[in-house]
């Protein structure tokens, strides 16, 4: 084994290892295919730009597991994963978004070489990567096998971050934090959009302390006046201009770990309507912080935050929160725990969570929020140092 390119210790992937392998055991599986990169990552330290093709990681109950991808993504995992070469399985490129073959006709081949054709095998459903197309031709290819659906199974033994990926997780936010303080200083009227994302993207890539900076799993997202209604625009050449509030939701991303944060910025002099709603939004966020302690719930940090904004008269339906941690495109969520009314999942030391109270009105938005893990014993560790407040440049 090489656990000399990998990010992580041979102890964390051994414990990441057993945790899954409970967890299979509990669904009744027999081989875990997971295809979802941000599960790869986490269970081998695969790292590549190649989640456009099929690829995935088999995970029996014993030994190490499997990478199984395009043959020529096969040399990148022999240099990223910490298993031997001869866990990695390359598919010819013949396979390659083909309308005469299929690639999940050679992991069919795979799994009957290794005498798993017959098993119960759970598989990621609702995955961004898991196509329909893959999974008949799987059905076809091993009919003999149990499929179970086996979405979220990985991302679960995620919730809890280790020490070692806290590390990371804090350099994130070091570099979320430079982004932020960068755009207070340089965000004015007049200012094409495309030039302020040219800097954050320095920004972010510099990193922070001698830590460099990888890509962030979603764009700047940065809307400005009314359409700061709409929360997941991206930017345009247009200028700030005066009498507009833009709020940014950006992310620091350090070995593929994330720290997103947004805060709102006004050109001019904000309505006394934006001024009550971002107090509101504030007094929100501090009655949730309060709130995101071991032991309490996911709903009561959601609970927590909406008595402000009632109170002011602002209607806020959607969730304010997430899981936050290693991620590849096209979220930096982890799709498990979510921070609204109905999630009544117990918070445990060492989640990790994107608590994100934005409003979108129908003619403006704002969204101040805060990148936090669950401590031990008392207020959560927030991973930027930033004030909590709408900022105003006249």
């Amino acid at each position: 084994m090489n656990y000399a390119r990998t990010p992580f210790s041979e102890a964390e992937y051994s414990a990441r290892l057993a945790k899954t392998r409970a967890a299979m055991d509990a669904a009744g599986i027999d081989v875990l295919y997971v295809q979802d990169p941000s599960n790869m990552a986490w269970l081998t330290g695969y790292d590549g730009w190649s989640f456009y093709v099929h690829q995935g990681v088999i995970l029996t109950q014993e030994g190490a597991p499997y990478w199984w991808g395009r043959r020529q993504d096969a040399n990148g995992a022999v240099r990223t994963v910490w298993m031997e070469d001869a866990q990695v399985f390359g598919y010819l490129d013949h396979f390659v978004q083909s309308t005469e073959r299929h690639p999940m006709q050679d992991l069919a081949e795979r799994l009957k070489a290794l005498g798993k054709s017959d098993v119960r095998i759970g598989v990621e459903m609702d995955n961004y990567y898991f196509s329909a197309k893959a999974f008949q031709t799987l059905l076809e290819e091993l009919p003999q096998a149990q499929f179970i659906d086996a979405t979220a199974l990985v991302n679960w033994q995620r919730a809890v971050k280790s020490e070692e990926e806290l590390v990371f997780m804090r350099r994130a936010g070091k570099i979320s934090e430079k982004i932020i303080n960068g755009l207070r200083e340089r965000v004015e009227v007049g200012l094409p959009k495309n030039e302020v994302v040219a800097e954050i993207q320095r920004d972010a890539l510099r990193g922070v302390d001698g830590h460099w900076g990888d890509y962030a799993a979603i764009v700047p997202l940065l809307p400005s006046g009314s359409d700061a209604a709409a929360p997941h625009l991206t930017w345009d050449g247009r200028p700030f201009q005066e009498g507009e509030a833009t709020f940014f939701e950006i992310s620091g991303c350090y070995r593929r770990y994330h720290a997103p944060v947004s805060r709102t910025i006004f050109l001019g002099e904000p309505t006394d309507t934006l001024k009550r709603a971002a107090d509101a939004l504030v007094e929100g966020l501090e009655a949730g912080l309060a709130k995101a302690r071991a032991g309490n719930r996911a709903c009561d940090i959601a609970n927590a935050l909406a008595a402000p904004l009632e109170a002011a008269g602002i209607e806020r339906g959607a969730r304010c929160g997430y899981p936050i941690g290693l991620s590849y495109p096209p979220d930096w969520g982890e799709r498990t725990i979510s921070l609204r009314a109905s999630d009544e999942t117990v918070l445990e030391p060492g989640m990790t969570f994107h608590f994100m109270p934005g409003l979108w009105m129908d003619d403006w938005g704002i969204e101040i929020t805060e990148p936090i893990r669950i401590t031990d014993d008392g207020p959560p560790e927030c991973f930027c140092d930033l004030p909590r407040e709408m900022f105003v440049k006249p």
